[in-house]
């Protein structure tokens, strides 16, 4: 402490100092803590409680699930946490009921790979982890309900995952009654004859392996084989959301290939149509429902079998009206078909350009499979200049023509999308028109050119596509689509493939089915098990939670990270006494193997929201009295969910999208009221801070840097800096400790929340942090003597203007925290505590007691001491906002400014309520203003009441 501040502080011992508010914050934190300050009754259960405060209007606010880091927290994670808080303590003091809590995220990849390196169980660790984690969010004196507190991985948790997964399992989605429905209604249809059993055979005839495999094709959650992104280096596989642009893993940047494997997914695609109607009924962000409707990715279209011998090969395709012009084929590498029509060698003629340079067709598709393996979705889709392939070596039936068309395999053909094969019509489309140019494959003109370009494609130097030309070249025997729109041709062809049982008009979906599996330890386990004959079991609820076992090795294994023919190895696998089992499921004692996958880990943070409602519940999910009350659908919130919940956009495809579909599911059988979880979302920006690196590009630590003479230097070498994110790696991340330490937790809050708007990214500047720490100092000096100690408040009546400062700031205060605009909140409280401060003397005592009301959510600590100190001997968590008076909010008069051809000439205080005629009147008859016109004649008035007339002369 330099002498200057030593002085300071002695010369006034009761100053608001760093050590003042860490006494003033610790006291008030254990306050909190022992009274249960922040606990938000229930209607019923055991957190039921004053029934008064049940009847208040509800309020459910959430953050996203953090996950408890090794690293802990900098400045730039509590930005969320903080504003949440913020807008709770708010809602609390206009009479809500409010739900704030928060858990973590616990099981997860980063535990596992540091359990692999020191052989940390990840338990041990991430348990650690949580615990500094709750030390730090302690210290900012957020009211969280700590009674409603949990990790995913406790048993007692993941025991209602594994049920919900079981649900899942044992349901079916009946499209006529567009919802799902237990499995077992659907083995009644099969058994009374409702449904007809798939193949036409009788449901009585069938074993129960084949019971079991029909009944596949209909779970929610079911196994596949199917292409999957595998990750050697990780050892296990991803979904697509996991997979980054350039085809590596978001996690540790390896990189990733397609291969087959048997892995369990839940059918999302199910529910495409209602994930993307039900965004209607949510209040989010437009960006983020955009980017929800782009993932599923609804388009209209047909199907069209195109026969390849005995075979057909499906295509879905959004313009059939243009099929006679449809060339070639196309199917993705992956695709089940390939191996099945690769004849053993080439068809005599087959051009050179289309082998690759190959013996055989077998040996032509194998190593163009494999160099497909290699790579991204988006890198296969990319516009490259050259298109690669390779011909099957088969020919497909055009089923309008009926011309032998020749069948490729070729990267920008995706499995994922539509069923993995396309009918190429190059003349129309792009890419298909660069494939033909590459292979010298013909093109035919069946959507007739608007501009000169003629109709002979092989003069063209691109495609062709319009959805307003006609169709040309289009007839056979039996249709002709020559003449007609692309509407109109679209319907005919497409009643014409359905007549003749090879097409039908259907919607495709880009949105894929949720790969569920993982190849790891640190996960949930799966509560199925395997017969002798690989049939899946579900455990009895009675025999949940199954808890994850002890291994000695936590790590799958990993690979070359280049060896894409490598495969998976789960730890879970390892443990033999724990894999192989008896049971009795109700049919006697039989052997059984269990699942040595686990889940993702999007798994726990699906339902969590329902978890905070009713946290010690052992008997069901949730009590349906409870979730009716926080989660129901009510007036502007139709399918019910959360009323606040905040965290980053990244998410938006990710757990947001998987968690709507548990949502969904949860509500069609009945278990909850709300079909969505969150009605509202808000996303915070980031807080940013400068990254500082040295001529190798390599980060050095941003407190060590030097500014001098516009640069930056490091050791006395010149680094560059550019803004970025903060973190730990980056070597420019400041902890919430820090500031605390230096300046209190309410510093840090107003600080965070005063930076800019809350969903604006912002740069950190640790200087101006102490703007902040001022303000509360010169709050403190308004009510305490700094020599004394003793409050300075009179009980006397505030002056008319210091009365119209208070209503005018207590008024846009509840504007913006219900608004969330807590930056302009604090410009506000900012702008009355200097008012008072520049009037002088002592503060009325209502002034003083309504501005630290006002400042309650944003710097609980010291609203809290000062609460007390003015003589209340109730917490100021749970007292009354301010409410503004109209009559001091209005501005007795405003400025009006007078202006000619633009040019201000006059300025007028008038009445707020004044009108437009009378406002011009006034304006005309100013003695500067008609000096200015000087007898000019006036063309137009154009009047804004009560603030602006601008008059157009000459």
């Amino acid at each position: 402490m330099s002498e200057m501040n030593s002085a300071a502080e002695t010369a006034a011992p009761h100053r608001y100092t760093a050590a003042t508010a860490a006494d003033i914050e610790a006291r008030w934190q254990d306050f909190w803590d022992a009274e249960g300050t922040y606990e938000a009754p229930n209607p019923t259960g055991d957190l039921a409680g004053d029934a008064a405060v049940v009847a208040r209007p509800k309020k459910f606010i959430m953050d996203m699930f953090p996950y408890p880091s090794g690293a802990g927290l900098h400045v730039g994670h509590p930005l969320g946490y903080i504003a949440t808080d913020v807008f709770a303590r708010h809602q609390r003091m206009t009479g809500h009921n409010v739900l704030h809590t928060l858990g973590f995220d616990a099981f997860g990849l980063p535990a596992e790979q540091y359990a692999v390196q020191t052989g940390t169980h990840p338990r041990v660790s991430t348990e650690a982890n949580m615990e500094n984690m709750k030390a730090q969010l302690r210290r900012l004196g957020l009211g969280h309900d700590k009674r409603r507190s949990f990790a995913t991985i406790d048993p007692g948790y993941y025991k209602w995952t594994q049920w919900i997964f079981l649900q899942i399992f044992n349901a079916w989605y009946d499209d006529q009654a567009k919802k799902a429905r237990p499995i077992a209604e659907l083995v009644e249809q099969f058994e009374s004859g409702a449904r007809e059993v798939p193949g036409g055979r009788d449901w009585a005839t069938l074993n129960e392996t084949e019971r079991a495999d029909v009944l596949g094709e209909y779970r929610l959650a079911y196994t596949s084989d199917a292409p999957v992104n595998w990750c050697p280096g990780l050892g296990t596989v991803l979904a697509n959301e996991e997979v980054t642009a350039e085809g590596r893993s978001e996690r540790g940047n390896y990189p990733v290939f397609k291969a087959k494997l048997r892995q369990w997914n839940m059918r999302i695609t199910a529910y495409a149509d209602r994930l993307l109607e039900d965004l209607d009924a949510l209040d989010w962000p437009e960006a983020i429902k955009l980017q929800q409707r782009n993932w599923i990715g609804r388009s209209e279209g047909a199907r069209v079998d195109f026969a390849v011998g005995d075979d057909a090969i499906t295509v879905f395709t959004t313009r059939q009206d243009t099929l006679f012009g449809a060339t070639y084929m196309v199917l993705a590498p992956e695709h089940d078909l390939v191996e099945k029509i690769v004849p053993a060698a080439w068809p005599e003629g087959t051009h050179e350009v289309w082998t690759g340079g190959h013996a055989t067709p077998a040996e032509a598709v194998a190593a163009y499979r494999k160099q497909a393996a290699s790579k991204s979705d988006v890198e296969r889709q990319a516009e490259a200049k050259e298109k690669t392939g390779v011909f099957t070596g088969a020919y497909a039936t055009n089923p309008v023509s009926g011309e032998q068309v020749p069948v490729f395999i070729a990267d920008y053909v995706l499995m994922g999308y539509g069923t993995g094969a396309i009918m190429a019509v190059p003349a129309h489309d792009s890419r298909d028109f660069a494939f033909a140019r590459a292979f010298e494959l013909p093109m035919r003109c069946v959507v007739e050119p608007s501009d000169e370009r003629g109709t002979d494609p092989s003069t063209w130097d691109d495609a062709f596509a319009s959805y307003e030309a006609k169709l040309v070249n289009s007839a056979n025997d039996e249709i002709s689509l020559d003449g007609l729109g692309v509407v109109d041709a679209k319907a005919k062809i497409t009643a014409w493939l359905a007549d003749r049982g090879i097409g039908e008009g259907t919607v495709n979906f880009r949105l894929r089915d949720w790969l569920f599996s993982r190849q790891r330890y640190w996960g949930e386990p799966f509560p199925i098990v395997y017969d002798e004959d690989g049939v899946a079991h579900a455990l009895p609820e009675s025999m949940l939670p199954l808890e994850l076992p002890e291994v000695d090795d936590y790590s799958p294994r990993t690979f070359d990270p280049e060896d894409a023919d490598s495969r998976p190895e789960p730890p879970l696998s390892r443990n033999a006494d724990w894999v192989n089992v008896t049971l009795d499921l109700g049919d006697g004692p039989k052997k059984y193997r269990r699942e040595t996958n686990t889940m993702p880990n999007w798994a726990g943070s699906c339902w969590y929201e329902l978890r905070y409602l009713d946290p010690h519940n052992s008997e069901r999910l949730v009590d349906p009295e409870i979730e009716q009350y926080w989660m129901g659908p009510r007036e502007g919130m139709p399918t019910g969910g959360v009323d606040l919940y905040v965290g980053g956009a990244e998410h938006a495809v990710l757990h947001l999208l998987y968690a709507r579909f548990w949502s969904k599911m949860l509500f069609d059988l009945g278990h909850v009221s709300s079909a969505e979880p969150f009605h509202k979302l808000y996303n915070q920006g980031m807080i940013q801070a400068f990254v500082y690196r040295d001529a190798r590009g390599i980060a050095v630590p941003a407190t060590e840097v030097e500014e001098r003479d516009g640069g930056y230097y490091h050791q006395g070498e010149k680094v560059s800096r550019v803004l970025g994110k903060m973190g730990k790696s980056l070597k420019n991340a400041v902890t919430p400790d820090e500031i605390c330490t230096e300046y209190g937790a309410d510093t840090l809050r107003l600080y965070e929340m005063a930076m800019g708007p809350l969903d604006v990214s912002r740069p950190w500047d640790t200087r101006a942090v102490v703007g902040q720490y001022r303000l509360l100092q010169r709050l403190w000096r308004n009510i305490v003597d700094e020599a004394t100690g003793e409050v300075t408040v009179v009980d006397t009546e505030p002056d008319e203007d210091t009365l119209r400062a208070l209503h005018k700031a207590i008024d846009g205060v509840s504007q913006d925290m219900a608004g969330m605009r807590f930056n302009t909140a604090i410009a506000k409280v900012t702008e009355l505590n200097n008012h008072l401060t520049k009037v002088g003397g002592p503060v009325s005592r209502p002034v003083a007691e309504s501005l630290v009301l006002l400042v309650a959510p944003l710097a609980p600590h010291i609203a809290e001491e000062l609460w007390r100190k003015l003589g209340h001997s109730e917490s100021v968590v749970h007292q009354d906002f301010p409410v503004a008076d109209p009559a001091y909010v209005v501005d007795e008069t405003v400025t009006c400014v007078v202006q000619i051809k633009g040019k201000v000439k006059a300025r007028l205080e008038v009445s707020p309520s004044i009108t437009d005629a009378e406002l011009e009147t006034l304006a005309l008859a100013e003695p500067a203003v008609v000096a200015a016109l000087g007898g000019a004649p006036i063309r137009k008035v154009i009047v804004r009441a009560p603030k602006l007339v601008n008059i157009v002369a000459g």
